[in-house]
């Protein structure tokens, strides 16, 4: 039986190479295709997007992305071998936009240390309505 409550992941293990953006958009978006997310799927996959080029391009081995749907919000984690955290830099073009977009985006953001490397995580806020409701998890 189905609930708001729910929350649902899915977790993939890249590889080591720039077109593994491209990859994880693709995942990303088949799982708010698949959880009949209604919100802003364009915020979604641009926060995945940064995650994964800093992951790429500050971070050490192949990245892993996990994605999780809870009733109030999207949680989307890019995980590295390296335990350094990301640095705040100067948004523009030579360093970039990555954080200063997943923290305009993001309600909340953070590092977590993990053995053998860091997390990088973000929560996108969704109203309850943002998912479609789910005909299973109704009650008489």
């Amino acid at each position: 039986m189905g609930s708001h409550t729910e929350s649902f992941t899915v977790e993939r293990h890249l590889t080591e190479e720039m077109g593994s953006i491209t990859v994880a958009r693709q995942i990303v978006r088949d799982a708010l295709d698949a959880w009949d997310y209604a919100g802003q799927h364009e915020d979604v996959l641009l926060v995945v997007s940064e995650l994964v080029t800093n992951a790429l391009m500050h971070g050490a081995g192949a990245p892993v992305l996990r994605m999780t749907k809870e009733a109030t919000h999207i949680r989307i984690e890019v995980g590295d071998s390296s335990e350094e955290a990301p640095k705040a830099r100067e948004p523009g073009p030579a360093d970039g936009w990555g954080m200063h977009v997943i923290g305009r985006l993001s309600s909340r953001w953070g590092t977590s240390h993990r053995e053998g490397g860091k997390v990088v995580w973000c929560e996108l806020a969704t109203p309850f309505a943002a998912f479609a409701p789910d005909p299973g998890g109704l009650r008489a």
